[in-house]
């Protein structure tokens, strides 16, 4: 079987985390029937595993809460939580392997997406045939939802709602930037958020003198970047995950490349990035579909924004970010519809997320017709001081934005 030692299986009772690498996994703390099994398909090793040590945080938060309370109510009786996690190991064909193993040989009740758009479309495939209810806690390209599939929600607004405020903020507030350069991984989060990229500048008057792809595992980008540097653009808008933007913003330091405004998704969003850059992060623009300055009160297990953040400082001594946020309320969503079915019904519960609409920690969510969270306003924010400013919503404006990188 192609699924790792380290990641075989991961149960969350209460606030115990079980280890992950025990072969076969570990006896259950309560019988079958008393507890409601979650796959949890992740990239736990290989390039995108940065990616997956966060979401399986926020899932285990969320695990840890629901399970401290008792456990999620059906029906007048209290259900505990196992999470059951399976290593694809930054491979989609073998997210959607993991997938069907999850349901198949797993018997998980329900499923939290693969990472990112490409392989959370690709898995729900196999979520779709089999009616099981699936909640996508990185999946924001509009292709993932465009299947007519009724199992799969995902709590990420469409990619344009990213690029639109934040070409505006750069139009309104940098007048004199003319010409933007692309550079976006060829995956299909990172090359559909670079395409609404486009798309918004061109309707903003700003020129698009440069679009290119790389390619997946890509370890040199300073031959593209000395093409952006000849073209002199006044914006370079970089896709990808951490470790792409971590290099490329590394090679453009080296090659002295500068511009008044940078701009990159979504490594930014990440205090890992801030730490690994140093000064080199300062002024690089971004934008994510959470902040931690964002205040609601939700009707979930988390209640107050602060307190999901006091949680999770307390639990992992660090700012959540919106990776982390998003997979704990994928867990917070499937216990409100759980509990407003009464039951652990597939369809019962794929009814009621259908129905949502709900304030939550992570702001309003309400799912539209095809499955994608369409209730939220992302933050825009830019890296000043060593820390992300919000510069977009007004109600959680913290600053405005800054010309210039180091």
């Amino acid at each position: 079987m192609f699924r790792s030692r380290l990641s075989r299986r991961a149960v969350a009772f209460g606030a115990i985390a079980l280890a992950i690498g025990a072969i076969g996994g570990l006896p259950s703390m309560a019988s079958a029937e008393d507890v409601i099994r979650i796959g949890a398909p992740l990239p736990i090793t290989g390039p995108l595993a940065p990616e997956a040590i966060k979401q399986k945080q926020g899932y285990d938060l969320w695990a840890a809460q629901a399970n401290k309370a008792g456990g999620i109510s059906v029906g007048g009786k209290k259900y505990r939580v196992e999470i059951v996690y399976v290593d694809y190991q930054s491979n989609t064909p073998r997210a959607v392997q993991a997938t069907e193993q999850l349901i198949t040989q797993d018997h998980v009740n329900f499923l939290f997406g693969a990472f990112g758009s490409g392989a959370a479309k690709a898995a729900s495939t196999v979520s779709e045939r089999y009616k099981v209810p699936t909640l996508a806690a990185t999946a924001s390209s509009s292709q993932v939802y465009d299947q007519g599939y009724k199992y799969l929600f995902g709590t990420f607004t469409p990619n344009d709602t990213l690029t639109t405020p934040l070409t505006k903020i750069v139009k309104a507030q940098a007048p004199d930037v003319k010409k933007v350069a692309i550079l976006a991984r060829n995956d299909l989060f990172p090359l559909a958020i670079a395409q609404e990229m486009e798309k918004s500048a061109k309707a903003n008057g700003i020129e698009v003198v440069f679009f290119d792809k790389y390619a997946i595992g890509t370890l040199d980008h300073s031959a593209t970047l000395s093409q952006i540097k000849s073209l002199s653009p006044q914006w370079i808008f970089i896709t990808g995950y951490t470790n792409d933007l971590l290099l490329a913003r590394k090679q453009m330091v080296d090659q002295q490349i500068k511009a008044p405004v940078v701009t990159m998704i979504a490594g930014p969003a990440y205090q890992e990035f801030i730490d690994a850059l140093g000064p080199s992060a300062e002024n690089v623009s971004s934008a994510a579909w959470w902040h931690p300055a964002e205040q609601y009160d939700g009707k979930d297990i988390f209640g107050k924004t602060s307190e999901f953040v006091k949680l999770f400082r307390e639990k992992y001594n660090s700012e959540p970010d919106y990776g982390q946020a998003s997979a704990a309320l994928c867990g917070a969503l499937f216990q409100l519809a759980i509990e407003q079915a009464g039951s652990i019904d597939r369809d019962k519960v794929r009814d009621a997320l259908a129905k949502m609409d709900v304030v939550t920690f992570f702001g309003p969510v309400k799912f539209g017709a095809n499955g994608q969270i369409n209730s939220l306003d992302p933050p825009v924010f830019q890296i000043q001081s060593g820390k992300p400013v919000v510069v977009f919503p007004q109600a959680i404006k913290q600053g405005d934005l800054k010309l210039g990188v180091n």
